[in-house]
């Protein structure tokens, strides 16, 4: 008690000193949490890349069916005159609708499908308004004609269809103006 400033009744506070085991323990415990963290965010970023690369792959088929679609609307526009044709020419379209079935076959083993446009709701995420017609005979905003035909993937639009669309007469705009 050499202390000057202590005196008799004052005693040093005791600061307990956590033991070895302690230690330890509480750095096993944080050692097992980062363990863990580290184990969950490289499940997570496997997870993440293999939905990338599925959406990757998804994309790059979607591109290669895009570029067949061309082709496969030539064919079928060819083929619809091949009745006014001669005979020689009528065996050789047989040949060609039967090609013609195999590529649709495999757009739809592949979730491709067309889709209706004619009489539908015009609706811009899957048609694609070339032209606008005033008519009486279809309410404003109809799809009267289709051009181009559309086809999904699934739910997803990869090529929209082309379309007519029917616009009101001017004359019935300005009544209902007044």
């Amino acid at each position: 008690m050499n202390n000057p400033e202590m005196t008799d009744n004052q005693e040093e506070p005791v600061v307990e000193q956590p033991s070895e085991l302690e230690l330890l323990k509480q750095e096993i415990a944080e050692c097992k949490d980062k363990y863990l963290r580290v184990l969950a965010e490289s499940e997570n970023a496997r997870k993440r890349l293999q939905k990338e690369k599925q959406e990757m792959i998804q994309y790059a088929l979607q591109n290669v069916i895009i570029d067949f679609l061309n082709p496969i609307d030539h064919m079928e526009n060819a083929l619809k005159f091949t009745q006014q044709m001669p005979d020689v020419v009528k065996n050789w379209a047989v040949g060609f609708e039967m090609i013609l079935t195999q590529f649709k076959d495999v757009l739809s083993s592949n979730g491709v499908a067309p889709f209706a446009s004619e009489g539908m709701a015009f609706d811009p995420h899957i048609h694609e308004a070339v032209e606008t017609v005033i008519t009486t005979d279809f309410p404003p905003g109809i799809v009267i004609e289709e051009n181009l035909r559309g086809y999904k993937m699934g739910d997803k639009t990869i090529r929209p269809a082309r379309v007519k669309v029917s616009k009101e007469p001017a004359a019935n705009n300005q009544e209902e103006k007044k």
